[in-house]
């Protein structure tokens, strides 16, 4: 385990002898299920869990010749921006001692941003693969909901998460999208992408040219200025390259953030009552009745953080607040993906800082949850929207941190998002 503890298991899968990952090593966050190779999700509650079943993304990174080197480290069972709250020990960003990587995949970005690994997968439910992309200076991928099979995610989220690609560029990480997208018979909710002219590597050519790009200014507002200089440094560079930009109007954004955690919290409610120490989790270690067990098997196992986000989405979901809480959100939820259809009528993709602030240092938000909460509002609106977006390095502020720049696209728009990216990276 190196220093920064960006793995939670060094067990190597080998993957085929040929193919196009041939080679090449991808790490795997340790919520996508590995037959044989125990998957935590960062939960003492799974601690000692080892699947019986590959996940589709992993028996296609199998087919495509990768070497597997090990599961990385996250925020228990997704929930957090820093990867503080894995039961396995906080991770170190390689790209900015003593700063936070990100999270929930802080450890996919960190090994990749470490050079432990060429690749990896995270997975982005708020934007768990875009902000420790951003924090450690590499390039992470969100695609459009129903792109990559979710099939052996252990779900947080369902109506929101994907499983998406990091990677040192954006054409390393389009490669890995070629790799893991397309329709899977296990997981109903993927799709066919549109017809498109090559592949998602091949988009990767840096031709900005005549590309039209919006700024929704409220993804701006309340942003750290040193954040704010870095991102209109990257907007000067693409538009030198012939890219033009200008302001469009996002107004539901204001609402994403409350609207994404009551949604999220809700699903995570409903997911994890399955960790009961019978069907999954540690045992309760009770001989009395059947509640006390589950709460004690509960109780031990999630962490506080976990414990949090189970209560208040329970407590969205139960009778007389349900209407008052959750159906409102879903109404918001309509309102963001309005509004990002009705901005992309204007513009071919568009643009923000990636995070409103820089790298955090380590502890600094655990106490705190309401400012991790918000610091996830440049990310969210995608993931209420169900379309695609990609992390790259903008620059870094004066202090020698990471910046990223957020591109959006409209739905199956990853070849958009990736060929504005890679004039960057």
């Amino acid at each position: 385990m190196t220093e920064y503890n960006g793995y939670v298991t060094d067990e190597t899968i080998e993957g085929a002898d040929d193919g196009p990952l041939a080679g090449k090593t991808v790490a795997v966050k340790d919520n996508i299920s590995t037959e044989g190779v125990r998957t935590t999700c960062g939960s003492a509650m799974l601690e000692d869990y080892v699947p019986p079943y590959d996940a589709t993304v992993v028996e296609r990174l199998k087919d495509a010749g990768a070497t597997i080197p090990g599961k990385t480290n996250m925020d228990e069972f997704g929930m957090g921006t820093t990867t503080e709250t894995s039961a396995f020990g906080a991770v170190e960003n390689p790209a900015a001692e003593g700063r936070v990587p990100g999270g929930s995949s802080g450890g996919s970005a960190a090994v990749v941003a470490a050079g432990d690994a060429d690749l990896a997968l995270g997975s982005d439910t708020g934007g768990s693969i875009r902000c420790p992309a951003a924090f450690c200076g590499v390039v992470g991928i969100k695609p459009t909901y129903g792109l990559v099979s979710r099939y052996g995610l252990i779900a947080y989220a369902n109506s929101l998460e994907q499983i998406g690609p990091i990677a040192p560029s954006v054409e390393g990480a389009a490669e890995l999208l070629d790799v893991i997208a397309g329709p899977d018979e296990h997981d109903a909710t993927t799709q066919e992408a549109p017809e498109a002219d090559g592949s998602y590597a091949a988009a990767a050519d840096g031709d900005v040219d005549g590309l039209s790009i919006g700024v929704p200014t409220e993804l701006l507002d309340g942003a750290d200025e040193a954040v704010v200089e870095t991102f209109w440094d990257a907007m000067d560079d693409l538009e030198a390259q012939g890219a033009s930009y200008h302001e469009v109007d996002l107004p539901s954004v204001e609402h994403a953030v409350e609207a994404y955690y009551v949604i999220a919290m809700s699903e995570a409610s409903s997911n994890l009552a399955r960790f009961d120490g019978v069907r999954y989790g540690q045992s309760g270690g009770y001989d009395g009745n059947w509640n006390e067990s589950f709460a004690n098997a509960r109780e031990q196992g999630f962490g506080e953080e976990v414990k949090r986000r189970i209560l208040l989405g329970t407590y969205a979901l139960s009778a007389g607040y349900h209407d008052k809480y959750y159906k409102k959100a879903q109404d918001a939820r309509a309102w963001v993906k309005q509004d990002f259809d009705e901005a992309l009528d204007d513009a071919d993709v568009l643009a923000s800082p990636t995070m409103p602030v820089p790298p955090m240092k380590r502890g600094e938000s655990l106490d705190d949850p309401l400012t991790m909460y918000l610091a996830d509002a440049n990310t969210t609106p995608v993931n209420l929207a169900n379309l695609p977006a990609i992390s790259v390095p903008a620059g870094e502020t004066d202090d020698g941190l990471p910046v990223g720049l957020q591109l959006v696209g409209p739905a199956f728009g990853e070849r958009e998002i990736i060929r504005a990216g890679s004039a960057l990276a």
